[in-house]
């Protein structure tokens, strides 16, 4: 296993949430450039704050199950190891 905790296979597993981060990225910077609906505070506000929690939530998801999904890789190979 390699030394760094994201490696190619972890990083696979990890392409399922690194996708919505993508599209969550994308509607903060439509929103902020475009801005559709006009700018009243407490509603844009309140969207931009929704937005950035989801955000922030679904990084820190992601960084937690990768460093799970990583040991568990690392015990399963020292388990085989040692059967052999």
């Amino acid at each position: 296993m390699s030394p760094t905790v994201f490696d190619r296979e972890t990083l696979l597993d990890l392409t399922v949430n690194v996708i919505p981060l993508g599209i969550l990225l994308f509607f903060v910077g439509a929103f902020a450039l475009f801005n559709p609906y006009g700018w009243d505070s407490t509603y844009s506000v309140l969207q931009f704050g929704l937005i950035s929690t989801m955000f922030v939530a679904l990084t820190a998801l992601t960084y937690y199950s990768g460093k799970l999904i990583a040991e568990d890789e690392k015990a399963r190979e020292e388990v085989a190891d040692e059967a052999e």
